[in-house]
């Protein structure tokens, strides 16, 4: 599970948790990605072709690898701040909480990483 906190405001911290989530889904891993706080926009078309940061993959494609191998969750929370409702998100991403975020960090093969 990667937990990726920051948006455009924290580019660099942002690109991390997308790189190490997409690098996990290359190597065979599962993947859950969980966009939260600022992320949360990534959730929405277009978005994340919106997004660059030098001598970094292109957030859009770190980000359409982990959806076709993975899964990815836009914080229930985070989308009402931000008015992001289901029909608003790119198809295969969900909205889900806080139940849902523990359920997965409890299972048993999973680690977290908060970015």
């Amino acid at each position: 599970m990667v937990k990726v906190t920051a948006g455009k405001d924290e580019p660099e911290r942002c690109n991390q948790g997308f790189t190490v989530a997409a690098s996990a889904v290359a190597s065979g891993v599962s993947v859950s990605l969980w966009l939260t706080g600022e992320a949360a926009w990534f959730a929405v078309p277009g978005r994340a072709s919106d997004f660059s940061l030098p001598h970094a993959a292109p957030l859009e494609d770190l980000l359409t690898s982990v959806l076709a191998l993975g899964a990815v969750t836009v914080c229930s929370q985070c989308a009402a701040r931000r008015d992001i409702a289901p029909d608003d998100v790119i198809t295969g991403i969900r909205i889900a909480g806080a139940a849902t975020f523990v359920a997965e960090v409890m299972s048993d093969d999973t680690r977290a990483l908060v970015y």
